[in-house]
């Protein structure tokens, strides 16, 4: 009882995370099913929580930091990790996966005599979603989101997360330290590794009855988008401008492309009409 206790006050203090959980969750069972979602999920945070507890004592793989505990008794804890921290990793390695899938998965041809969209027609052959490819550029969108979520958690005790955590020897990046970035490279790629691996092992996906993955693909990277300007929108409230626009001359070549492969104006290979 007192573990389920602790679990709701999370969710009371900490709503925004589970709002992107449950987005991401709804978003992964329409495009690889529930099964698929489980693993993906299961293995993303399995990974996070075990370099945390390794990066708290021996400095692998993120470098040295420590958890406050300052809201031990106020939200779950595993061992000395908080709940909430090990889970963000989950959906924001989810996210990073559907930008990168959106950026590279083949368009499909519109049926003959229909017209074309507004936004590209993503195939259903997920097959290239295990290529190396889409890996490498899922684990480069996911350190791009925290070169943005980083800083301006360290500075929690100036908004409502908190000083749950700190560096012994700050980095040189507004106070968080390159081995931090290595880090979340490092468990982006392990949990990609151990996904694609699995995911082979299962039953395939039946997506007869749809020729596109646009609905789950789209929500995805509106997940990640929206955890992009609330980090963003967190920062400039509490008047770190510099870090702020930092973030936004970073994402604005992203963002670019992004909006450039929505209203289909940049090439793209296509893929059959089959599935």
């Amino acid at each position: 009882m007192e573990v389920l206790a602790l679990l709701a006050h999370t969710v009371v203090l900490r709503p925004y995370v589970f709002l992107f959980l449950a987005v991401s969750l709804f978003s992964a069972q329409r495009l690889i099913g529930w099964r698929r979602t489980g693993v993906f999920f299961g293995i993303t945070w399995v990974t996070a929580f075990l370099c945390e507890f390794s990066s708290t004592r021996t400095g692998i793989p993120f470098g040295w930091y420590y958890y406050t505990g300052s809201t031990v008794g106020q939200e779950l804890y595993l061992s000395n990790i908080p709940l909430m921290d090990s889970l963000s990793f989950t959906f924001l390695l989810y996210a990073s996966y559907c930008l990168a899938l959106f950026f590279l998965l083949p368009a499909r041809r519109a049926p003959e005599g229909a017209r074309a969209g507004w936004w590209p027609l993503l195939g259903s052959d997920l097959t290239i979603a295990r290529a190396w490819s889409v890996g490498g550029l899922t684990v480069l969108f996911f350190v791009l989101i925290d070169i943005v979520i980083d800083p301006v958690a360290l500075r929690g005790d100036r908004w409502f997360l908190g000083q749950i955590y700190w560096y012994p020897e700050p980095g040189f990046y507004f106070g968080v330290p390159i081995a931090n970035f290595i880090g979340w490279a490092v468990v982006g790629l392990i949990a990609l590794l151990a996904y694609f691996s699995l995911a082979q092992r299962l039953p395939p996906l039946d997506l007869s009855r749809r020729a596109t993955v646009n609905g789950g693909i789209l929500l995805g990277c509106g997940l990640y988008y929206g955890v992009l300007l609330f980090n963003l929108a967190v920062t400039f409230w509490i008047g770190e401008r510099l870090l702020g626009l930092t973030g936004v001359l970073l994402y604005l070549p992203v963002t670019v492309l992004f909006l450039l492969r929505l209203l289909n104006r940049l090439p793209a290979a296509e893929a059959s009409q089959g599935t």
